[in-house]
């Protein structure tokens, strides 16, 4: 089974990243908007527990913090997603370096971990620039708390849904 490991923001900045997703992310359905902390992959049994364990020990010791998204940015060229960035990205990347610690290590990451909510993919160039133009000339300031993370599976239809959830105790 898929596993995957994300924050969830508060309904204020869903609710943002949904008007935009319901037309440009063709995941709309299948996940709502989110920040991934670790990509999806096959799990055993034996390391859903791993991972479990690994999870509830991290977030014993990490404090609940707050996030600010302050922009809309890309990752044109490489690949053709728009997204909300963050105005301060180092508590998301520490709490991802946490998770991918230990048992949840990742040996080779396939690129820089880059926080932040997806609200457009899988466009064409020209759609892309178009929607991120006009965003750009928007003044975006959404706030989030963070108290939590949570442990995801996909569904045989697709769909991600909540596993476990672990609250930052620290």
């Amino acid at each position: 089974m898929l596993y995957g490991i994300a924050l969830f923001p508060e309904k204020e900045v869903q609710d943002a990243a949904n008007s935009w997703r319901i037309r440009h992310d063709p995941h709309y359905c299948k996940i709502p908007p989110h920040l991934t902390l670790r990509e999806a992959e096959e799990w055993s049994e034996e390391k859903l527990q791993l991972a479990i364990s690994h999870l509830k020990t991290i977030t014993t010791h990490l404090k609940p913090f707050q996030m600010t998204f302050n922009r809309v940015s890309s990752f044109f060229p490489v690949s053709h997603v728009l997204y909300y960035a963050l105005e301060d990205p180092s508590p998301v990347v520490k709490l991802h370096q946490d998770v991918c610690s230990g048992p949840l290590a990742i040996t080779r990451p396939k690129y820089v971990y880059t926080p932040h909510v997806t609200i457009g993919q899988q466009m064409s160039e020209g759609e892309l620039h178009d929607l991120q133009g006009k965003l750009k000339m928007r003044q975006i300031h959404l706030t989030s708390h963070v108290d939590r993370l949570h442990l995801l599976y996909q569904t045989d239809q697709g769909t991600w849904t909540a596993y476990q959830s672990f609250q930052l105790e620290g």
